[in-house]
């Protein structure tokens, strides 16, 4: 078997039934010439992905699992191969360039595995189309500034000022000089939309097997907050989110797409502090707590901390890059049923067309 390493971090089982049942719905619909479903994934090192495939036989690996436990044999091939979707085209962008049929690779680097091939295996089994990846997601990222999505406001806490979008640097003392920084609030999220659109403005030079049939917008897909765990960030962490989703809908003119996000998950049900309190932000946001209405029925919050496996059950190094990873038979788990009536459901005219009949979210596309 092909050796990748490392496993994955804290929810991408859940992730994946999450939007396998928010778009379970399109199971009855038929493939022929339907569009290409889109799916943007987004976030930092969770998103990236650093799950280790093989280790030498070491506990926590996919390997382990398939050929040791037999476990997740939909994974492998009769010859014990990996299994290659021919359904379900992944292209990750802004770190490391990479496009192909889904298989594990798609991580970090070629040896490791992100949420991409759990989720890809889900949503390609309940779409009867085929389906489109995009990964764009940089570590070390936080929303409060690297990721800030425009519309976003300065704000004072704790006697500074902190910028908003396209503001430098990252907080100031008013009246004071200001400190020079080759940065802006809002940077890495101008580059994820750049990446992103790359793909949906030349879909043939991407995804070769592209047939001219149109792209479709089915859904967003956000795991971050490591580095917004601070009293500042943590505080504001419920505003930026709710900016991000009404920012990507208007960006990509999706203004009903599924958006499903897990939350931190470090430490598990022990998390506290401002790592609680950016967990709390993210679960306000889920559609069913009413508290957004306009979310109801198409945002969902994982919560990820039951998923948190200690590091020494779950191969890695130490840090914030290991340590909230989990026994990958959590990571690459199909759900057996789709319950969509708990989940954010597809409605008509929930997503956006590019290149086919119907409204175009990018003027800038072609077929």
């Amino acid at each position: 078997m092909q050796a990748l390493s490392r496993p994955l971090r804290a929810t991408l089982i859940p992730i994946a039934a999450s939007m396998c049942c928010t778009l379970a719905p399109l199971c009855a619909q038929a493939a022929a010439r339907k569009p290409v479903q889109v799916f943007i994934l987004m976030g930092q090192s969770n998103m990236v992905g650093f799950g280790r495939v093989s280790d030498r036989g070491k506990q926590g690996t996919l390997e382990e699992l398939c050929t040791k436990r037999g476990k997740y044999r939909y994974l492998v091939d009769g010859a014990g191969k990996w299994k290659v979707r021919d359904d379900v085209w992944c292209v990750k962008t802004t770190v490391g360039q990479k496009q192909g049929w889904l298989q594990p690779g798609f991580g970090a680097r070629n040896h490791f595995i992100g949420p991409e091939l759990s989720f890809g295996n889900v949503v390609g089994d309940h779409i009867a189309a085929p389906v489109l990846l995009i990964k764009a997601s940089q570590g070390n990222r936080s929303l409060g500034w690297d990721i800030l999505p425009p519309g976003s406001k300065r704000f004072e806490h704790g006697g500074r000022i902190h910028a908003g979008y396209k503001d430098t640097p990252a907080s100031w003392v008013e009246g004071q000089p200001k400190k020079s920084v080759n940065w802006y609030a809002g940077k890495q999220y101008d580059e994820f939309v750049r990446d992103i659109r790359a793909v949906l403005d030349n879909p043939k030079k991407f995804y070769p097997s592209y047939d001219g049939r149109g792209l479709e917008l089915a859904g967003f897909v956000w795991w971050q907050g490591h580095k917004d765990q601070n009293e500042a960030h943590a505080n504001r962490y419920e505003q930026n989110l709710v900016q991000l989703i009404h920012s990507l809908r208007k960006e990509f003119r999706a203004p009903k797409a599924p958006f499903v996000l897990a939350t931190i998950a470090f430490g598990g049900k022990a998390l506290k502090g401002h790592g609680l309190t950016v967990a709390k932000a993210q679960l306000a946001v889920s559609g069913e707590t009413g508290k957004y209405p306009e979310f109801r029925g198409n945002v969902k919050t994982v919560d990820a901390r039951r998923f948190w496996r200690d590091k020494s059950v779950s191969r890695g190094g130490s840090g914030a890059s290991s340590a909230a990873i989990p026994i990958t038979c959590r990571i690459v788990s199909r759900p057996k049923r789709a319950n969509s009536r708990s989940l954010p459901n597809r409605r008509r005219g929930s997503t956006s067309v590019i290149g086919a009949s119907g409204p175009r979210i990018n003027p800038r596309s072609t077929a």
